[in-house]
């Protein structure tokens, strides 16, 4: 059987679209109609009071043999982001049974809680894990065989999501639900210091920057309407930047004195070496907000059970590609599919498949 990444096809930008703010920019705006889904909405308690949305979606053909895929959103997003929808519909076409999650006030969740989501919050991810592990188990014990098999589950997070699923992968290496086959994290800003130094350097990175926060900053005075109790911005004139923001909002309200204390303790990077479940992470050498720098073998240390898939081009979560290849142009999408739809119940104990080798889809020796 041939190697997973042998038959995973090269990204080759579409013609019109190949720088990386190009991609990233095209990525957010060439949004066509997303399709509507049935969703069955399930609460997780978070053990302080608040609680978060977990989205359903259920192929009527579905087995517990069949692939289970976890989707986390990134900043300023939600279960409804355009990616996690295209996401979802490749997904359950082929029969995978779909768990988007909102994190902490977040869409459907906006007033269920108290207490804001963040680049570290890996124990929210880690309880929904385990809440769709115990939903899919009990679904498989209800019926044939006698013995009940192990739902494969497969994670995915982009972003900031991606960046708090290494983080739990690495923490948590141990304890992780056998269920849990394989994990994706894309365009992941494992160093969140050197994310935000890239923010505030160069021009159209500072529009970036600056749009950031003022999405967060109305999604502050959305949440606060339905929910009073919730913390507000220290004192002071309107944050500017992600760093002035997270100096004065995400710290203190998640307990950490200022922002670099946060940043340090919530990156993911040297977590990494610690990870034992097979993992591909996808990011772009020209992504303007997570500099590939960060992926550095002198940075960080990957162990034979991460893959590193770094593409030429890319942009941030872009990946918009000639047409031709896939059959759609999202890029990305079609190989988070081929992953995800790998990931069967095999009848045996071990987990999943053997952990890939250090090789490249797209090959690299590292960042340049």
């Amino acid at each position: 059987m041939a190697r997973p990444e042998s038959v995973v096809p090269p990204f080759v930008p579409s013609p019109w679209l190949w720088g990386g703010h190009a991609q990233t920019l095209a990525s957010a705006v060439l949004n066509r109609r997303l399709p509507e889904h049935r969703a069955v909405a399930r609460e997780v308690d978070l053990g302080d009071g608040d609680r978060i949305v977990v989205h359903e979606d259920l192929p009527a053909a579905w087995t517990p043999r069949d692939p289970v895929a976890i989707l986390s959103h990134g900043l300023c997003d939600s279960h409804r982001g355009p990616l996690l929808v295209r996401l979802t519909a490749k997904l359950t076409a082929r029969g995978v049974r779909v768990f988007r999650w909102d994190m902490r006030a977040c869409g459907a969740g906006l007033a269920l809680a108290r207490r804001p989501y963040h680049a570290g919050c890996s124990d929210d991810l880690r309880r929904v894990v385990e809440a769709v592990a115990a939903w899919c188990a009990g679904d498989a014990s209800d019926g044939p065989p006698p013995i009940a098999p192990i739902t494969p589950i497969a994670l995915f997070g982009v972003s900031l999501s991606g960046n708090v699923l290494l983080k739990y992968l690495g923490e948590h290496a141990g304890r992780i639900p056998a269920a849990v086959r394989l994990a994706i994290a894309v365009n992941p800003p494992i160093d969140l210091v050197s994310g935000i130094r890239s923010l505030e350097s160069g021009s159209l990175n500072r529009l970036y920057d600056r749009r950031f926060v003022s999405m967060l900053l109305r999604h502050i005075d959305t949440w606060r309407r339905v929910r009073p109790d919730a913390p507000r911005v220290r004192p002071g004139r309107r944050p500017r930047s992600l760093r002035e923001f997270d100096d004065r909002f995400t710290a203190p309200a998640v307990g950490f004195p200022d922002a670099d204390a946060y940043y340090r303790a919530s990156s993911a990077a040297p977590l990494i070496a610690g990870i034992t479940l097979p993992t591909t992470i996808i990011t772009s050498r020209d992504d303007p907000l997570v500099p590939a720098a960060m992926f550095s073998a002198d940075r960080v240390h990957y162990p034979p059970a991460v893959r590193l898939v770094m593409t030429e081009h890319g942009g941030h979560v872009g990946y918009i590609g000639r047409r031709g290849v896939d059959p759609d142009c999202r890029w990305l999408e079609w190989r988070v599919v081929e992953l995800m739809a790998r990931c069967r119940h095999t009848g045996e104990d071990e987990r999943g498949p053997t952990p890939p080798e250090p090789d490249r889809l797209n090959r690299t020796d590292g960042p340049r």
